[in-house]
């Protein structure tokens, strides 16, 4: 049986799980905000001990949320999982944070067979990183950075629109022709399917050459303040 070691520290939420075909093993998550560095690394050591003590042994491969998502909780998470892939000579996978939410949603929710699926993840003011989906998990649009208005996806208002995730609930005044759906984010539980799919049809990352996918670089903001008194 194949198992696999999850870890998204893509969004605010911090999680990891340790599971196989037969579901999720062990999971520990944090819901305080983004304290990755503090708690991903725990909660790895946390489960492995947990993994080996119930005779599980190592995991087969580390799957890691590859973004978009916050630009230092994918640096901490694929830069975990890849020390871990070194480390213990695992292959690592990684999957896209926006088909993680559309794979749940569409796990969830019995929806029409023509419906559009639109994951967001929050960006700035009212920019969000989105794609779109069909039911069949087949990704009509390619992720992208965008700005939410009262015009945006207006040419599939003849559709069954669904519309969720961490960039989602701030876009439901301009959006509200559309079906917003509320409580779903990444999560490391829902890596886990994908993560075997993808284990079975060996299509592992190159550990010396993959990056996290940004979407968009990191912006830092310069101080005003003239900290010398100059």
């Amino acid at each position: 049986m194949t198992n696999i070691l999850c870890i998204d520290t893509s969004a605010d939420v911090c999680s990891v799980v340790f599971g196989n075909d037969d579901g999720v093993a062990y999971e520990r998550v944090s819901y305080q905000g983004r304290d990755h560095s503090e708690k991903a690394g725990v909660f790895v050591d946390e489960i492995l001990t947990e993994a080996e003590k119930d005779g599980f042994g190592l995991p087969d491969a580390v799957a890691v949320c590859s973004g978009p998502g916050s630009y230092t909780g994918l640096r901490i998470g694929v830069s975990l999982a890849k020390g871990l892939c070194y480390g213990y000579e695992l292959p690592l996978i990684a999957i896209d944070s926006l088909q993680i939410m559309t794979r749940e949603v569409a796990g969830r929710y019995t929806l029409e067979d023509n419906a559009v699926l639109c994951p967001m993840i929050d960006a700035r003011r009212m920019e969000v990183y989105a794609s779109l989906w069909n039911t069949q998990m087949q990704q009509l649009k390619k992720a992208e950075a965008i700005i939410i208005d009262e015009n945006s996806y207006r040419e599939l208002a003849g559709r069954p629109f669904y519309y969720f995730g961490t960039g989602a609930e701030k876009c439901q005044e301009v959006l509200s022709p559309f079906t917003y759906i509320a409580d779903i984010k990444p999560m490391a539980k829902a890596l886990l399917a994908p993560a075997l799919e993808a284990f079975a049809h060996k299509q592992f990352e190159d550990l010396a050459y993959f990056e996290p996918f940004y979407l968009k670089q990191f912006q830092t903001t310069v101080s005003k303040k003239n900290v010398l008194g100059l």
